[in-house]
């Protein structure tokens, strides 16, 4: 007979939170839940996980958190991963040079500790027209809002990572580092705003920012030696947005019907609507997946693509070319290494002193409204073909910004699909300038024949993620490909049993050859495994109807989901996600006495508890 187990107090933790907590030490032997009793006793003393020396028997000693005043916190607001992949550079040289480090991303940070903190880096991006990412959210209406406290002992740097296609090139990340210098906090460095070519302004701004780091803190260092003190890095995968695996292409089928043509956004007038459901093969690479991630890629430029600027600038796609020290043809220079599709404040810069074009000048003003739109509308090649001007081939290549990798979203589950991965990619094709356009990545994918390989890697996206508790009801909202990831969610729900209901929202241009997935829903409408589905198809009648409208008309019972506890997902374009919260924030007024400022606290609440997920683009 045993001894009774002594009676533990009431946990804390939210019912969410105890079946994470369940996953993680199942299967956990001795030593192994020894060591993270350790672990998790240093993040309770410092908010940070401590090296931890292990005692005899095998338990862990926690080593003694270091005052604030004795340690970096490094705070990362990161929407596609690299501002979170930055943070972790510093923290790890930070960990190298000996100093006590914190890294933390925004929405986990307690806002609380801010006024205590003496040393603060911040990194993040810029999400859409100068606005935060949404694991920063919270924290930015905390920053900028009434309840920030003075912080005249913070000393303090801001990375921003952004993209100079758009005007507020860094725009949340200007605001904040003038919001924690207006609170009284001294700039320890000057904002670093970093564009696509990132390394290029945030290696010289890491390597400052640590050494004012390390002038301080060695400064205020007691005597005897410290432990630093870091929250776990992610394990370092066998393959990475920098050494991607080569992924064979298993199929690439058509979804939308081909009769589709309609009058797009002005100039532009849409060809057949292609998009491709495309499944890859992750045999042997060892890479694992969650439904609501993204899966990224390295594409190359269609062909059609360099031709058009080999053509518009009359250079030979032969001629030797000059890059990163390495001497290769133009063209494939233009192909595997340069952006051809999105422009860049700095090239357009570059481009009107060359063509000496009067008009483009005048764009490039401060407060020009006219530069939205050129970046909205205008390839590379139409700046091209609008304002001619001289260029060699090296200068050209270094005048252009290099290649951003495309990130899809998900559409499987692997516990359904196995050591594959599936995409819903739309393959862009228009008309605009007289001139037919592509799209770069989605040609690339749709130009491709099965077998061929696709470099590919993972990027995680946490605050993207089916309910841990598997009876919460999910109510998921996906017009277009943004329907990616419900398809996942809902493999993952049917594969794993979940008891909670599935209700997904999805809009389209057209019924008959729009309505993705069609027959899979209507399946798992049968099966059980979507329990509800509102459809809007916005040209089939008269009057446009979107998802939000759909969303209002449905507003009572969203609402009683997401007071009984439902998760809210939103996947799309920018635009939609902005209108889809409008409708969100109508709905919970409309049920609430009208009250506009709690409604919009009602849906930062459910940020805060991640029981509302955006993944917009």
């Amino acid at each position: 007979m045993t001894a009774a187990s002594p009676a533990l107090p009431p946990s804390p933790l939210n019912e969410d939170r105890k079946v994470l907590l369940a996953r993680l030490v199942e299967g956990l032997d001795g030593p192994s839940l020894w060591w993270l009793s350790g672990y998790t006793a240093g993040l309770a003393q410092g908010h940070a996980a401590p090296h931890l020396a292990v005692l005899p028997g095998g338990a862990p000693a926690a080593a003694a958190a270091p005052q604030a005043s004795q340690r970096l916190t490094v705070l990362y607001g990161s929407q596609t991963g690299n501002a979170r992949r930055e943070a972790e550079k510093i923290v790890q040289a930070a960990e190298a040079a000996g100093l006590a480090v914190r890294l933390a991303r925004t929405d986990t940070y307690p806002t609380r500790e801010l006024a205590g903190e003496r040393l603060l880096y911040v990194v993040i991006s810029t999400q859409g027209e100068g606005d935060p990412p949404d694991d920063a959210i919270g924290f930015t209406e905390f920053l900028l809002g009434r309840r920030a406290p003075k912080l005249p002992e913070l000393k303090f740097a801001v990375l921003g990572l952004g993209d100079s296609s758009y005007v507020d090139f860094c725009g949340i990340a200007r605001k904040l580092d003038a919001r924690l210098a207006e609170l009284g906090a001294q700039r320890l460095a000057d904002l670093g705003q970093a564009d696509v070519d990132i390394d290029t302004v945030a290696a010289p701004w890491r390597d400052n920012a640590l050494a004012k780091a390390g002038e301080l803190l060695k400064a205020a260092a007691p005597a005897a030696a410290h432990v630093a003190t870091v929250t776990p890095l992610r394990p370092a995968a066998a393959w990475t947005h920098e050494r991607p695996f080569q992924a064979e292409l298993l199929a690439s089928q058509r979804i939308t019907g081909r009769e589709f043509r309609g009058t797009g956004f002005q100039t532009y007038a849409t060809l057949d609507k292609d998009v491709r459901h495309i499944e890859l093969s992750l045999e042997g690479s060892g890479l694992a997946y969650e439904p609501g991630d993204a899966l990224g890629i390295h594409h190359r430029n269609p062909p059609a693509l360099v031709e058009a600027v080999l053509q518009a600038t009359g250079l030979d796609g032969d001629a030797a070319a000059a890059l990163d020290g390495q001497s290769l043809p133009l063209a494939e220079a233009l192909a595997a290494r340069r952006e051809l599709t999105r422009l860049s404040r700095p090239f357009l810069a570059a481009h009107a002193e060359r063509s000496g074009a009067a008009e483009l000048q005048q764009l490039l003003e401060p407060g020009n409204a006219g530069l939205a739109a050129l970046l909205g509308d205008h390839q590379l090649v139409d700046v091209l073909r609008r304002w001619p001007a001289s260029w060699a081939p090296d200068a050209l290549l270094a005048a252009l910004r290099p290649q951003t990798h495309r990130l899809y979203s998900i559409a499987s589950s692997r516990k359904r699909v196995g050591e594959e991965v599936h995409l819903t990619v739309d393959v862009l094709g228009y008309q605009a300038h007289g001139h037919d356009h592509l799209g770069a990545a989605s040609g690339f994918l749709a130009a491709l024949e099965e077998g061929a390989q696709v470099p590919v890697y993972i990027e995680p996206n946490e605050r993207f993620r089916v309910p841990a508790d598997a009876s919460r009801d999910i109510i998921m909202i996906g017009p277009g490909t943004g329907v990616a990831p419900f398809r996942a969610f809902v493999q993952e729900r049917a594969e794993t049993g979940a008891g909670g209901r599935n209700w997904l929202f999805f809009g389209a241009q057209h019924f008959n050859t729009g309505f993705l997935y069609q027959t899979e829903w209507q399946e798992a409408l049968e099966r059980g495994e979507l329990h509800r589905i509102d459809l809007a198809f916005s040209r089939d009648q008269a009057q446009r109807v979107y998802v939000q409208q759909r969303l209002r008309e449905r507003g009572r019972d969203v609402y009683d989901w997401l007071q009984n506890g439902a998760h809210l997902y939103v996947c799309g374009a920018i635009a939609m996600g902005k209108d889809v919260h409008a409708a969100l924030l109508d709905i919970v007024a409309a049920n609430n006495g009208g009250d506009a400022e709690a409604a919009a606290e009602y849906l930062t609440r459910l940020q805060t508890e991640g029981r509302y997920g955006r993944d917009v683009y």
